[in-house]
């Protein structure tokens, strides 16, 4: 079931001028849009590493709603969260026609990846992946479950969600969101990795929860800020489709096929009782 969302070149050089910048940003890929990021006070989401547990075979259903697998009556067990957000170009301006993707361990901190099971098995009912194309605001919806740690092949990792974001069949963003104060976090070697302090506040989300709902629903925020700007194809526009995955390890096909905003066929999962989906509209510029 599917998610729907509500939601001059003399001038140039003068700017470039005035920021104390020079040629650097015409022969360093991707250095303009990062220096844009940091003057209009946005941090960009640090690029991390995708992992070896993207899908090797995609689940029968790739909608937007991990926790029901097509027609099933069974949810998927877990804390139901609402993750959602825009994506976004350094500027700020919406990124629209991107396509993401998230996959995440379930609660028994089992990929679906073949080689991503630990001993305690996979929970069957949990989609594990998912993907959602964006509309003109760049704004994205997933319902999830709060991810888990794990300790799988030897690599102990803090709660997360993988998120890649593809535009025009090519994979364009790669990152992690995670648990914001959660205990494991100190112990999360990935993490760690990211020096940069204010970008490393990027990635780490609170899980607050949804007012009025029975059931103890959640939800998360994470906004997907690129460093660099988006290119459109030679015939000017923009399409959907889903690029090459970053690493594997494991193997594992890319998914395939364009997709429609919201995901493929079904309608949405019912608002969380007391109140609206925590969807929003894009943030301020």
């Amino acid at each position: 079931m599917i998610i729907q969302s509500t939601t001059g070149a003399a001038s140039r050089r003068g700017f470039l001028a005035r920021l104390g910048l020079g040629a650097a940003f015409f022969t360093t890929p991707g250095l303009l849009a990062e220096e844009l990021s940091k003057s209009n006070g946005r941090i960009a989401t640090p690029a991390m590493t995708e992992g070896p547990y993207y899908p090797d075979k995609l689940p029968l259903d790739t909608d937007n709603d991990l926790l029901i697998i097509n027609d099933s009556i069974t949810p998927a067990v877990g804390e139901i969260s609402w993750v959602s957000g825009c994506v976004m170009d350094a500027s700020g301006q919406p990124v629209g026609n991107a396509t993401v993707e998230i996959w995440q361990c379930d609660s028994k901190s089992s990929y679906i990846h073949t080689q991503g099971r630990n001993k305690d098995g996979l929970d069957g009912n949990f989609q594990g992946y998912g993907r959602y194309q964006t509309g003109a605001t760049g704004f994205y919806q997933f319902r999830t479950i709060k991810p888990v740690s794990y300790d799988l092949n030897g690599m102990f990792r803090a709660p997360h969600i993988h998120f890649a974001v593809s535009r025009n069949g090519r994979r364009i963003f790669t990152t992690q969101m995670m648990v914001k104060d959660h205990p494991d976090n100190a112990k999360d070697m990935i993490l760690s990795d990211i020096e940069d302090a204010k970008a490393r506040e990027t990635i780490l989300i609170d899980f607050v929860a949804v007012p009025g709902s029975p059931w103890g629903e959640l939800s998360a925020k994470f906004d997907l800020i690129l460093g660099r700007t988006v290119e459109e194809t030679d015939d000017h526009k923009l399409h959907g489709g889903i690029g090459k995955t970053d690493r594997r390890k494991f193997g594992g096909p890319p998914g395939q096929g364009m997709v429609r905003p919201g995901g493929g066929a079904g309608g949405p999962p019912s608002p969380p009782p007391g109140g609206k989906r925590p969807d929003g509209p894009p943030p301020e510029d």
